[in-house]
């Protein structure tokens, strides 16, 4: 894939339809703690509400179409040295590597951004192997497994905690 036509961008409600088109895809929500949508309107409601207030949650574009997301979201107060790392990549995307790129763009976005950022957190769920891999391959350290930590659709599962540090290379 041509890195050039990879982008990250704030959310905007001309997105809606692209957003849709992988928001609506139950294999790619799989794995996240909102649930499939099934309208337009819930696509305009999720970017408006949601995406757009968020303190840093953009969109993955391919040649200015959104095609998924990354999140980061800061701690506050003693915690702001640390802030949590969510994204997700519409299906027709999968294994071309546009999700490593897109992390290595954002990663080093916030580092820049958020001057007190030290550790950005991933929590991964121990089925979802290909998510893990993108992050050991962005560079990620997996650190262990949380005993039934994470709650997602109405279930309690264990997960893998990842770290990268503002101090560490991205390959």
């Amino acid at each position: 894939m041509d890195s050039s036509r990879i982008s990250l961008r704030p959310f905007k409600l001309s997105d809606a339809d692209d957003f849709l088109k992988w928001a609506s895809d139950d294999r790619v929500t799989r794995y996240l703690r909102w649930n499939t949508l099934i309208s337009k309107e819930e696509a305009l409601t999720y970017i408006e509400k949601v995406a757009i207030p968020h303190p840093w949650r953009w969109t993955i574009c391919l040649d200015d179409h959104s095609i998924g997301y990354v999140s980061v979201k800061p701690e506050s107060g003693d915690d702001k040295c640390r802030a949590h790392l969510s994204y997700a990549m519409g299906a027709d995307y999968w294994g071309q590597g546009i999700v490593t790129m897109a992390l290595k763009m954002a990663i080093s976005l916030v580092f820049n951004e958020f001057h007190d950022l030290v550790r950005l957190e991933a929590l991964v769920e121990v089925e979802n192997s290909a998510s893990q891999r993108v992050l050991e391959k962005v560079g990620f350290q997996k650190e262990g497994m949380l005993r039934k930590y994470g709650y997602c659709k109405g279930q309690i599962r264990d997960m893998f905690i990842y770290s990268f540090l503002s101090t560490e290379k991205i390959p």
